[in-house]
């Protein structure tokens, strides 16, 4: 959002110049300027210092007494002396953390089967001096401290034997293992962990680079970038299936983010998109194109779909338009819609307001089924008999502020209710469509790694390092979608990539692969 400038105001000759229909068409323009900048000064504001949450919470009645008034005036003697009470002392049980030494006895704040243990024996003082026969252990006390070694990393030194048969005096040594890429020295444990280091704890390579540095390691800063291109290009194949899963799905969310990759012009970096698709099997991949054109749609979904297909976006046409072209149903988001009245408060609270609380009735129905668990047709009838007649409400008290006529056409309110008239076909379709979520909430979770990653990496260097970083993000945003560690799956991938046949390279998708080898995955050589 860019702030509107005001024209200067004419001097006093222009304005005796004018007759009083134009001083007043110009000072009602300008009034409307005045409300747009002081609108756009607090949304301003708003992203700086205010909460961003945009959850409705009704103003409170200024005539109703909050709790505490009601109890300080029952606490009123009648003839307002003061009073005193002496309370009693009393002993009070104090709650030990679980982190502290007496309660980690008790509570153990680690997961054993993962984390490695080292145990240090406490000599007892009492025991100095004594002979065994003196004194008999009963039992013992264990406490626990959370502790870290300045450098995590470990190299792994394999001594091949060269042995000389005496028969055949010919010299033998076996071969280094194998690595997943030809050639490094990198295993495929330290594969992963840069991989997840950089793309879901946000920590760039150079960053990585200096940590390696104090640790006591001699690489290059270029080592890294390579290690995470190849990496990248081993998991294609995986990222390639998993497209494929989400395009098949009847149901696709999709939306769209920015991402700085590769040199603009003046030593600027361009502004590329990543277009989040999101399955119904809970999928999630982040195809990357240059710009924000419509036609990317075509080329992340592709043009001929099968019938009965939803695609549920924002308000954004280009997903419109193909919707138009493909022939499927177009589902919109209803977050957008009461966003859009979020930002109408500071203009016309009492408007926003009530359609904040009609859109929030909504979202309470969608909360009971959750808690019921419904699904199928049991979702779609109680959606039937409780969400549709509040749809049709809204939209009728929304035909009712049109027919008012009192507000203007740049309104922050009446642009809001544009938006929503304009997209009644594409709000009402969850109401018959249980597999329809009412918004695209579950994608903006998922898509969630990219900005925050924009805050600690910046941008990619290049549009293929953009690539790269999207087909890792998808796998790893995957894997926490179907509660994988995913540290676990990218050592097992990387090294059964190579050994799996093409035709089978879709089992490797997070969904498919928790099924066949999250049982017994591939591990490195420094798993114990």
């Amino acid at each position: 959002m860019s702030l509107t400038l005001t024209p200067r105001v004419p001097d006093a000759i222009a304005v005796a110049a004018l007759g009083p229909a134009k001083i007043a068409q110009m000072l009602q323009s300008q009034a409307a300027q005045i409300e747009e900048l002081k609108r756009q000064i607090e949304w301003f504001k708003r992203q700086i210092f205010g909460n961003k949450r945009e959850r409705f919470v009704p103003q409170v009645d200024a005539q109703q007494m909050h709790l505490g008034q009601l109890l300080g005036d029952l606490a009123q003697p009648g003839d307002q002396s003061e009073t005193t009470q002496i309370v009693p002392a009393h002993k009070r049980r104090r709650t030990v953390s679980d982190f502290s030494d007496e309660g980690a006895a008790a509570a153990t704040f680690f997961d054993e089967a993962k984390v490695p243990v080292q145990v240090i024996e406490v000599p007892n003082p009492e025991a100095q001096g004594l002979a065994p026969e003196q004194y008999e252990v009963i039992g013992e006390k264990v406490s626990h401290r959370l502790a870290q070694r300045p450098g995590s990393f470990v190299v792994l030194k394999y001594v091949r034997p060269v042995i000389k048969r005496r028969d055949t005096q010919t010299l033998h040594c076996p071969s280094a293992p194998l690595g997943v890429i030809e050639g490094s020295r990198a295993d495929v444990s330290f594969i992963a962990g840069v991989l997840l280091d950089k793309f879901r704890w946000h920590l760039p390579l150079y960053r990585q680079h200096q940590r390696l540095q104090e640790a006591g390691f001699k690489t290059s800063r270029p080592w890294l970038t390579q290690l995470v291109q190849q990496a990248a290009q081993l998991l294609e194949p995986i990222y390639t299936a998993q497209l494929e899963s989400i395009r098949a799905s009847r149901v696709i969310t999709m939306d769209e983010t920015p991402i700085k990759a590769g040199l603009g012009g003046g030593g600027k970096m361009k502004t590329s998109y990543f277009w989040p698709v999101y399955g119904e099997h809970d999928e999630v991949c982040f195809p990357h194109f240059e710009s924000r054109r419509h036609e990317h749609v075509q080329q992340a979904l592709g043009l001929k779909r099968k019938p009965g297909t939803v695609l549920l976006s924002d308000g954004y046409e280009a997903y419109a338009s193909y919707a138009s072209k493909s022939g499927i149903t177009h589902a919109q988001c209803w977050a957008h819609s009461r966003r859009a009245f979020f930002e109408a408060q500071g203009a016309e609270p009492q408007g926003a307001a009530e359609a904040l609380r009609q859109i929030g009735a909504l979202y309470q129905i969608e909360d009971d089924i959750r808690q019921a668990k419904l699904s199928g047709e049991a979702k779609r009838v109680h959606r039937l008999t409780h969400s549709k007649p509040r749809v049709q409400a809204f939209f009728t008290w929304v035909d009712q502020q049109f027919e008012q006529q009192g507000l203007l056409p740049k309104n922050p309110l009446t642009k809001a209710l544009a938006y929503v008239r304009e997209r009644r076909a594409g709000l009402s379709v969850f109401l018959e469509d249980a597999d329809v979520a009412i918004d695209t909430n579950h994608i903006e979770r998922a898509l969630r790694p990219i900005p925050m990653g924009k805050k600690n990496w910046l941008f990619c260097w290049t549009e293929v390092g953009a690539k790269h970083a999207g087909i890792v993000q998808s796998l790893i945003a995957t894997c926490r979608l179907h509660d994988i560690d995913p540290y676990t799956y990218l050592v097992d991938v990387l090294q059964r990539i190579s050994m799996q046949p093409a035709q089978r390279v879709h089992e490797l998708i997070p969904r498919l692969w928790k099924q066949h080898f999250a049982e017994r995955p591939l591990r490195s050589d420094l798993a114990p």
